[in-house]
């Protein structure tokens, strides 16, 4: 298994962060990409990384929430940070207009800017999208056939949006979200039409602990190790061996951000 997403830097990991990944690595967990969603995030994530060599990896960019801190700065920043050999993807970045922490126009501005870094430096992409699929489309899709891959983390979509998604030739990464009873019943539908060489799974931890554990947690905190969980979950809807599942997601994971 390999986890796509994890913000590993998250304050809610400041006390147990290496007991995280070694339970991680305990439960069957081989690698994970560290979510860098601001300029100090991926600063963060990257030098998180560096403390695990061959196991974690980062990504660098500056997701939509945040997207009113791009400046020309943050842009030069980011593209050196890129640079780094354990920098393995552009992102997280995208739109967010459900919430609109930053304007629409922000958001557009830094998007746009990060598309253009992953297309000079021929690197994959960590895609955000919430609320906002057809302007995400139409900036996106001109960009596609200069970067290698891209991945829409953490779908939560409807399956116009999926088969729009897998036209494009996007990898689309599945949380535990479809463990949510109250609101993940469309997703745990449409897990099963996608091709098992563009799925990839995440926990995007410390976020969206699966709601279908037993016993409950005490903590709401979401963590690696419950990848199998979520795995196990992906594989009985789609009718797989989670081991083969599980073997297949890596392959991807490895294929997408050109591990080994």
């Amino acid at each position: 298994m390999f986890d796509i997403g994890v913000n590993l830097t998250n304050r809610q990991f400041a006390q147990d962060r290496h007991e995280v990944v070694e339970r991680a690595k305990q439960a069957g967990v081989n690698g994970m990409l560290v979510t860098g969603t601001s300029l100090k995030e991926s600063i963060a994530a990257h030098q998180l990384s560096n403390h695990y060599p061959d196991y974690c990896w980062s990504t660098a960019g500056v997701h939509p929430h945040d997207a009113s801190g791009w400046s020309a700065s943050c842009e030069q920043q980011i593209y050196q940070l890129a640079a780094e050999s354990n920098v393995v993807a552009i992102g997280e970045c995208g739109l967010d207009f459900n919430r609109n922490f930053s304007t629409p126009q922000e958001q557009e501005h830094a998007f746009s800017a990060q598309l253009a870094i992953a297309a000079e430096l021929e690197m994959p992409l960590f895609l955000h999208c919430r609320d906002a699929h057809h302007r995400f489309i139409e900036l996106l899709k001109p960009w596609l056939s200069k970067v290698p891959a891209a991945v829409v983390h953490c779908f939560t979509g409807n399956r116009q949006e999926l088969e729009e998604y897998l036209s494009l030739g996007l990898y689309v990464g599945i949380t535990g979200w479809i463990c949510d009873e109250r609101r993940g019943q469309e997703l745990r539908e449409l897990v099963p039409l996608i091709p098992a060489d563009k799925l990839l799974l995440e926990t995007d931890a410390p976020y969206l602990l699966p709601r279908d554990l037993t016993p409950k947690p005490a903590s709401r905190r979401n963590e690696p190790a419950l990848l199998a969980h979520i795995l196990q979950q992906v594989a009985l809807l789609r009718g797989e061996d989670a081991v083969w599942l599980g073997e297949i997601t890596q392959q991807n994971a490895n294929r997408l951000l050109r591990l080994g």
